[in-house]
């Protein structure tokens, strides 16, 4: 770790980033801090004798301020405006997003005409059988204006807090008729996305089914809007869900596939060329899929560790990660706080320390398919056991079989990947053909149904696992040991062990901490209420009769469970309105 010096500044710079996160710091000081970073950064490269010792700190602790005023520049107070009634106000997209049961959901940029209010951005939700949005008009209707509250316990996900990181602070219901016109001139970058769009609506006319079609969409041009959530379902389940996003495994077959068919038609002498082409299809294919973020931290990724062979450099996995986030958290340093972002850095870096020591215990390859294979097993095992931690810390769930199911589905994820491709261009280029289309839905169909199996094997599924930040920095300890466990060095296993040991520790602490609490608590969760009594390690949850218990589960009851411990859960249910509840025929209020 000595010879990653771009790995440490990193960790720095992050280091600051979260600092001024947790602790707010007024904008002139972080100018202080900004000048104070670029002295440091200018001692740190001279050599006098009395600076021999603290210059090694000067670096690090220069990053730290720098990440501090990048994200101090990227987190500005923000001046609310205050709705009342509807509004009307005139929009233009920004982006698409998931459906859900009732309204089709859009990122737009929206002026409010009688507050002379404009530029902001705010989540615009149309009923399903309203108007397709597109890039190539404006629109304007009246809807009613909301703030997006935090929610008022610590248990519930903070949608605010999530939006605010994008920018976003309001939301609305389009209810009434939406009207267009057309704008006068569309920008470049609203011509590709648009041209997305055109594809997209290609495939929706295709005569694959529909099932078929939203994987299509998903898997190569990074749209899951219409995704329905029993498949989403399965691919949470098998723990397969990053099959469904853009990220280094599709971008890196795509990239590898480009390599290999130019360089079929260029010499070694020139054996350059195809690399900087292919790194610029493959940002063309970046852009027309609208920067989706998995998608740009892959392709960042893989440009930063191709520009080594461009500069006829020894490839670093490390450097190229370290280069990347830089990248991405300079331009946006919010970015740090995107599960996504977290997971894809975590598992390069888990494969990166995992895979050669997991090698040494498998078979010797004899030939490329055995190595491919071999290869295919070492770094799904190392990005399984690193992101571990942060998946049950996210997600409180994991299945046993997501291993199996990676090794097995994997491989086969390049065939689909490339299929999935070759489709999509005949899409766009309006071909399309009976027999291919039948090829595609049979390929595509068995895929589904393997994945649904696995995720119907409930005895490899676990769900509401309680974990909590100690838990996984405790964890993270162990998987940083486990490498030289591996490679068998003498005393880290007892070391390990220990580690282990603390693990255990920390949980049982956690969970005597949580089973001495008893409270009795009243939730909102989409204007209607949920009372919770907590006894020990039991809970019981009332909820209203008309509440669509798997809503409740999904915002208020699991995440409970999982934030308190509970090991007992109950759900019973009462009657009366908002206001007075009947329970066991009392009312509370």
């Amino acid at each position: 770790m000595r010879k990653q010096p771009l790995l440490i500044m990193l960790a720095c710079f992050v280091a600051g980033i979260l600092f001024c996160d947790f602790l707010y710091i007024p904008y002139k000081q972080v100018f202080v801090l900004l000048v104070l970073f670029l002295v440091l950064f200018v001692f740190s490269f001279f050599k006098f004798a009395f600076l021999a010792k603290p210059r090694n700190y000067f670096l690090g602790i220069s990053f730290f301020l720098l990440g501090i005023f990048s994200h101090s520049f990227n987190s500005k107070p923000y001046v609310f405006e205050k709705f009342e009634g509807k509004q009307k106000v005139i929009f233009e997209l920004n982006k698409k997003l998931n459906s859900n049961k009732k309204y089709k959901r859009y990122e737009v940029k929206t002026s409010v005409l009688q507050r002379k209010f404009s530029g902001f951005q705010m989540i615009i939700n149309i009923p399903k059988e309203g108007k397709n949005l597109d890039f190539e008009h404006y629109y304007s209707t009246e809807i009613y204006i909301n703030k997006v509250d935090s929610p008022e316990n610590d248990f519930q996900f903070n949608y605010a807090k999530y939006l605010a990181r994008k920018g976003i602070f309001y939301q609305g219901f389009a209810n009434s008729e939406i009207l267009e016109s057309p704008k006068s001139e569309i920008s470049f970058p609203e011509k590709i996305k648009q041209k997305r769009i055109v594809v997209l609506n290609n495939i929706d006319d295709s005569k694959l089914p529909t099932n078929e079609k939203a994987f299509l969409k998903g898997i190569i041009l990074a749209d899951r809007t219409e995704m329905s959530s029993e498949m989403v379902s399965d691919f949470s389940k098998s723990g397969l869900i990053h099959f469904l996003a853009i990220s280094g495994t599709h971008l890196a077959i795509i990239f590898w596939l480009i390599l290999y068919f130019l360089q079929q038609f260029f010499s070694a002498k020139y054996k350059r060329i195809p690399v900087l082409i292919s790194l610029i299809l493959i940002w063309c294919f970046t852009i027309f899929i609208d920067y989706g973020s998995s998608v740009l931290r892959s392709c960042i990724m893989i440009t930063a560790y191709y520009g080594f062979v461009l500069l006829q450099r020894k490839p670093d996995l490390l450097h190229a990660m370290a280069i990347a986030g830089f990248l991405i958290l300079i331009i946006d340093s919010q970015q740090l706080f995107d599960v996504g972002f977290q997971l894809s850095f975590i598992a390069v870096f888990g494969i990166f320390w995992l895979n050669e020591p997991i090698l040494k215990y498998l078979p010797k390859p004899k030939n490329t398919f055995q190595n491919f294979m071999v290869n295919v097993v070492s770094v799904s095992f190392s990005a399984q056991i690193v992101t571990f931690p942060l998946v049950v810390f996210y997600f409180h769930q994991y299945s046993f079989l997501s291993i199996v199911a990676n090794l097995i589905i994997v491989p086969f994820s390049e065939l689909i990947i490339i299929f999935s491709l070759l489709i999509t261009v005949l899409f766009a280029l309006k071909i399309e053909w009976f027999w291919l289309d039948f090829l595609y839905e049979k390929i595509v169909n068995f895929l589904l149904k393997s994945i649904h199996f696995f995720a119907s094997q409930d005895w490899f599924f676990i769900k509401n696992i309680p974990m909590n930040l100690l838990e996984v920095i405790v964890l993270f300890w162990a998987i940083f040991l486990l490498k030289n466990v591996l490679l068998k060095k003498n005393g880290v296993l007892v070391r390990f062990l220990g580690i282990l040991f603390l693990f255990v520790l920390v949980r049982i602490s956690s969970d005597l901490y949580q089973f001495r609490r008893s409270e009795t608590i009243f939730v909102k969760n989409f204007n209607q209420k949920i009372i919770i009594q907590k006894e020990g390690e039991n809970a019981v949850f009332w909820i209203s009769k008309e509440m669509e218990l798997e809503k409740a589960k999904s915002f208020v009851i699991n995440p409970y469970i999982n934030s308190r411990r509970v090991k007992k859960a109950e759900i019973k249910y009462f009657s009366g309105d908002f206001d007075a509840v009947e329970i066991e025929g009392k009312f509370i209020r």
